[in-house]
């Protein structure tokens, strides 16, 4: 069981690929289900032990390790960490998808954050402004762009909300990689 970040890491390089919560969508294990640490206890402030660390490790794993490990979406939009391998050799090329093949808002999402990186918030309420999109919408549109390896968050553990950038802006070398395969 999982007591530290470093613990995480090594089981993340061991299983290759894991959900950050438990998830019946995916067969994958999660993160949540094997941290060892106290849950909220009752009367407790905040979110408790385990939540905490979960909640900081997805951020600060592929923060400290972004050689070793991604942080993304699959399929259902659940939230993963993965292996680096793992994501160059298998998810990238069964994921991938051109962002021309997406819908129109998702294409418009899309040319926001190649313009500028920017928090979710602040790409939200453009994207709802500008294209008069719902929340909902907008949401859908911004998970398949993840789904999709479009665009991945910026890793950086120091802020404190979700940025994007296109997925070629921080792996080119993948990108290059599968560029030049035809994908």
């Amino acid at each position: 069981m999982i007591k530290t970040i470093e613990q995480a890491f090594e089981f993340i390089k061991k299983v290759k690929i894991l959900t950050v919560f438990s998830s019946e969508k995916v067969e994958h294990t999660s993160l949540w289900d094997n941290v060892d640490l106290p849950d909220k206890q009752h009367g407790e402030k905040g979110w408790g032990e385990k939540m905490t660390a979960v909640w900081t490790w997805k951020n600060q794993l592929p923060a400290a390790y972004p050689k070793d490990i991604f942080y993304g979406k699959i399929k259902g939009g659940v939230a993963v960490l993965m292996d680096m391998g793992y994501m160059i050799q298998t998810h990238f090329p069964k994921a991938y998808k051109n962002i021309q093949t997406l819908d129109s808002l998702a294409q418009d999402v899309y040319r926001r954050i190649m313009a500028e990186p920017l928090e979710t918030g602040t790409l939200r309420e453009q994207t709802m402004e500008e294209v008069g999109c719902t929340k909902s919408q907008f949401d859908t549109a911004l998970k398949n762009l993840q789904i999709t390896m479009n665009i991945v968050r910026i890793n950086d553990a120091r802020l404190e909300r979700d940025s994007w950038v296109p997925f070629k802006e921080l792996y080119l070398n993948v990108w290059q990689q599968y560029e030049n395969d035809g994908i």
